[in-house]
């Protein structure tokens, strides 16, 4: 009988651990695989041919799971603005973004994105904010800066294909992207939001986002143009499918199993694993400012969060 609690508790922690890990570990790797996409194809295909993919397999799944799609007009009106704001605003961004900065400096950026949200949950929900996540979202903010300032002394002291003004100008995509993707959050906090099933809500926003970024796309660049090279196509099949599909089912389990508070753990480690991979693949150059910047990154996300958890 005394095993029996024991047995409860493992059990508990291997439906937390494994989709913890693959979380972590299949959206640190989605940053290099972005990197990838950029080139060849514009950003804007590029972007519109993962939510086509994503939104077509994630409808796929609300159906497996017996989930209906029809989510009627004030659903679809919300989806449509989740989409454009997540989908279109936020991964326009963040490819240009990895067109001027190594990807691990992009999603070290993208992982403060807890304090915009809580900023903006004030100022529309009145949700309060501790002094202990003001003082780590500080300690977070000063880190990004010294790192980027690492970046930008770099392109200074070096000729080479990334200027002093081009990583400035990363800096202002992976912001802007950055508030689309707040923006996105904290709708998700609102009433017709928890009344709609979010698979549901997610395949048509990602559907949505695809078809204006298509719109956006031709309007700008051009008819479609894509690239038959082989890591091309996988990139774009993991980020569709791995990136999208795979993963936010499993984060929601995860916010059901430990709490969003403790989920919210991923993005401390996500940037981590993200500036390891850039140091492999994109020879991301370390300094002591580089360094020290990421340390207070991490350490001043991590007061953060624990005190948004507490």
């Amino acid at each position: 009988m005394r095993s029996k609690p024991s047995t409860v508790a493992e059990e508990a922690k291997g439906g937390v651990v494994l989709p913890f890990i693959l979380v972590v570990l299949i959206w640190s790797s989605t940053w290099i695989v972005i990197r990838d996409q950029i080139g060849s194809v514009p950003a804007s295909w590029s972007v519109c041919y993962r939510f086509a993919l994503a939104g077509v397999a994630m409808a796929a799944f609300a159906r497996m799971r017996g989930v209906s799609l029809a989510i009627g007009r004030s659903g679809l009106i919300y989806a449509a603005l989740l989409g454009v704001a997540q989908f279109v605003f936020n991964f326009n961004f963040v490819y240009r973004a990895e067109h001027y900065l190594t990807s691990g400096l992009v999603a070290v950026v993208y992982a403060m994105l807890l304090i915009p949200n809580s900023i903006l949950a004030f100022l529309i929900f009145r949700q309060p904010v501790s002094r202990a996540f003001i003082g780590g979202s500080v300690v977070a903010v000063t880190g990004i800066v010294l790192m980027l300032l690492h970046e930008y002394h770099a392109a200074l002291l070096e000729t080479g294909a990334v200027s002093p003004d081009m990583v400035v100008l990363g800096a202002a995509f992976s912001l802007a992207g950055l508030m689309s993707a707040s923006a996105a959050n904290v709708m998700q906090g609102m009433e017709i939001a928890r009344r709609l099933p979010m698979v549901a809500v997610l395949a048509w926003a990602m559907l949505i986002g695809a078809g204006v970024d298509a719109l956006y796309a031709w309007a700008t660049i051009g008819p479609p143009t894509f690239d038959t090279r082989i890591g091309y196509i996988l990139g774009v099949g993991w980020l569709g499918i791995a990136g999208s599909v795979v993963t936010f089912p499993l984060y929601f389990t995860l916010i059901q199993r430990m709490g969003a508070g403790r989920a919210a753990y991923t993005g401390v480690l996500i940037p981590v694993i993200a500036m390891l991979i850039s140091t492999l693949a994109e020879g991301y150059r370390w300094s002591m400012l580089a360094i020290f910047g990421a340390l207070l990154a991490v350490a001043g996300m991590a007061i953060a969060l624990r005190s948004k958890a507490a």
